[in-house]
C-alpha cells in the first residue's frame, strides 16, 4: 500500500506530545523570549506571559488541534472533510491554502536564521569565538551577514536536515528524530542551567525572572508578552492542526494542549535561567535586544571555563530547537501536497525543499546584496522593509494572528456545540463552558488587538 493511503497516526500519545512540544519549542523560546524578557523588566513580563498561555494560548491551541483531530487530514484537506461531515462552508478551504503559503514563507526565512546557529556552533567549537571583545563580536556577526555564501551553506544544511527527516514519514522520520532530539534538547538546556548555577549569578537571574516589578508593566509589556506566547506556540497556520490530525483518537485534546503550552513555557524559563546568570556575571545588560544571543553571549562564552565547548553546546541547543519546529512546519506542507499529487513523499519533499532554499535566498540577500532594496516604500507600513522584512511582516504580523482568530471562530462559532463537545471529551461541564467562553470571546479579542498593534 502506498504511503499516500496509509493512515498517519502517532504510535503513542507520548510521541504525539513529544512531537507537539518539539513543534512549539523553537528559536522563539530561547532567542526571542530572553531578549523580550530583558527589555520588558523580567518578572513582570514573565508573569503576563504565563497568564497569556492560559487565557489565549491553550484555548486557541486546543481549537486548532480539535479541528485537525476532527478532519484527520492536512490543513486544506481537513476543511474539505469538515465541509462534507459538518457542513463547513466551502470557502474555508481558501483559509487552508493561505495558511499553507504562510507556513512556506515563514519556513523560508526561519531556515536562514537557523543556519546561523550551525555556523556559530561550528565556529565556537573551533575556538574562533574565544576572547572576543564587544567590537570583535559585532564584527564577527556582521561578517556572517555580509557573506551570502556562508549563509547559504548554513541555510542549505538546515533545510537538508529538515527535508531528510520529513521525507521518511511520520513513523520513520518524525517519531524517530523527535524521540532523541527532544530529550537531547532538555538535557543540554539543563546542563547549561547547571553551568549557570556554578559560574554565573544564578540568584540574580532567579530574582530578575520571578520577582515581578509591577511598576514595569506598560501596555507595550502586556502586548509583547501576549505576542510572545502566541508566536512561540506557532498557532494559527495549521501546523498543530496537522499534528492533531495524526493524534490517537483517545487523546484528550484540552489536556494535551495544556501540557504542550506549559512545556513550551518551561523551555523559555529554563532558557532564561541558562542565559541570564552569565549575563549578570559579566555585568551586561539583559536589555541587549536581538543581539543578545549572537553578539553579546559569544563575548562571555569566550571568557568562561570551557567556554568554547559551552558555546558550541548552546548553539547546538538552538539548532535542535529550530529543527524540531521546522520539521513540523514542513510536514504541514508535505501533508497536503501528498493529498494533491500521485508522487512519492521523497520526491515531493525534495522539490519542496529546493523551492524553500530558493525562496530563502531573498532573506539571505536582504542582509547583504539587497540590503538597500525596499520595494514598497510608498506604502507606509511597508516602508524601509527588505524582502526579509516583508516576508516576516506578512507572515508573522498579519497572517498568523488572522489565522489564530479564524481557528477560534471555527471551533467556537462554526462547528456545533455537540461536535466540539464530542471531540474535547470533557467530563466537566464548567471546563467546557470556560474553554468555550475563552475561545469565542477573550482569545480572539486579544489576537485582534495584537493584529492591530502590529500593523
Amino acid at each position: 500500500m502506498s504511503e499516500i493511503t496509509t493512515p498517519k497516526i502517532w504510535s503513542s500519545n507520548y510521541l504525539f506530545l513529544l512531537a507537539s512540544i518539539g513543534s512549539t519549542v523553537g528559536l522563539s523560546n530561547i532567542w526571542k523570549f530572553t531578549y523580550l524578557a530583558g527589555e520588558n523588566g523580567g518578572g513582570a513580563f514573565v508573569l503576563i506571559y504565563l497568564l497569556s498561555l492560559v487565557v489565549m494560548g491553550i484555548p486557541i491551541l486546543t481549537a486548532e488541534m480539535l479541528i485537525g483531530k476532527r478532519g484527520g487530514k492536512s490543513m486544506v484537506g481537513t476543511f474539505q472533510v469538515l465541509q462534507n461531515k459538518d457542513g463547513l462552508p466551502p470557502y474555508w478551504k481558501y483559509f487552508g491554502w493561505t495558511a499553507m503559503i504562510t507556513v512556506f514563507l515563514i519556513l523560508s526565512f526561519y531556515s536562514v536564521i537557523a543556519g546561523w546557529t550551525l555556523d556559530y556552533a561550528a565556529t565556537s567549537m573551533a575556538g574562533l569565538l574565544n576572547h572576543l571583545d564587544a567590537s570583535q563580536s559585532a564584527t564577527f556577526y556582521k561578517s556572517l551577514l555580509n557573506n551570502p555564501f556562508r549563509m547559504m551553506l548554513g541555510q542549505g544544511l538546515f533545510i537538508f536536515a529538515t527535508a531528510w527527516i520529513v521525507a521518511k514519514g511520520v513513523k520513520g522520520g518524525l517519531e524517530r528524530s523527535i524521540n532523541w532530539m527532544m530529550p537531547a534538547l532538555f538535557m543540554i538546556l539543563i546542563l547549561l542551567v547547571i553551568y549557570g548555577m556554578v559560574y554565573g549569578k544564578f540568584m540574580d537571574a532567579l530574582f530578575f525572572l520571578f520577582n515581578p516589578d509591577f511598576s514595569r508593566i506598560t501596555p507595550e509589556t502586556v502586548l509583547a508578552a501576549f505576542g510572545q506566547a502566541f508566536f512561540s506556540l506557532g498557532i494559527g497556520v495549521g501546523v498543530m492542526l496537522t499534528y492533531g490530525a495524526y493524534m490517537p483518537k483517545k487523546t484528550r485534546v484540552l489536556q494535551s494542549a495544556a501540557i504542550i503550552a506549559f512545556s513550551d513555557g518551561l523551555v523559555s524559563m529554563l532558557a532564561g535561567l541558562a542565559i541570564f546568570p552569565i549575563v549578570f556575571q559579566y555585568g551586561l545588560s539583559p536589555a541587549e535586544g536581538p543581539g543578545l544571543i549572537f553578539v553579546t553571549l559569544p563575548i562571555t562564552f569566550g571568557e568562561l571555563p570551557g567556554g568554547g565547548l559551552i558555546g558550541a553546546f548552546f548553539f547546538l541547543l538552538l539548532f535542535i530547537a529550530a529543527l524540531t519546529s521546522s520539521i513540523s512546519l514542513l510536514e504541514s506542507i508535505i501533508s497536503h501536497l501528498e493529498e494533491m499529487f500521485e508522487a512519492s513523499r521523497m520526491k515531493i519533499t525534495i522539490i519542496t525543499g529546493t523551492l524553500l532554499w530558493t525562496v530563502g535566498l531573498g532573506t539571505v540577500f536582504s542582509f547583504n546584496y539587497l540590503s538597500d532594496y525596499t520595494p514598497f516604500d510608498f506604502i507606509q507600513p511597508l516602508k524601509e522593509k527588505t524582502i526579509f522584512g516583508l516576508i516576516d511582516y506578512f507572515g508573522s504580523n498579519l497572517l498568523m494572528p488572522i489565522g489564530g482568530i479564524l481557528m477560534a471562530i471555527i471551533a467556537g462559532w462554526v462547528l456545533s456545540r455537540q461536535v466540539v463537545s464530542m471531540e474535547l471529551s470533557l467530563h466537566s461541564e464548567w471546563q467546557f463552558n470556560l474553554w468555550r467562553f475563552l475561545v469565542r470571546y477573550l482569545a480572539p479579542i486579544i489576537l485582534l488587538i495584537l493584529f492591530i498593534y502590529n500593523l
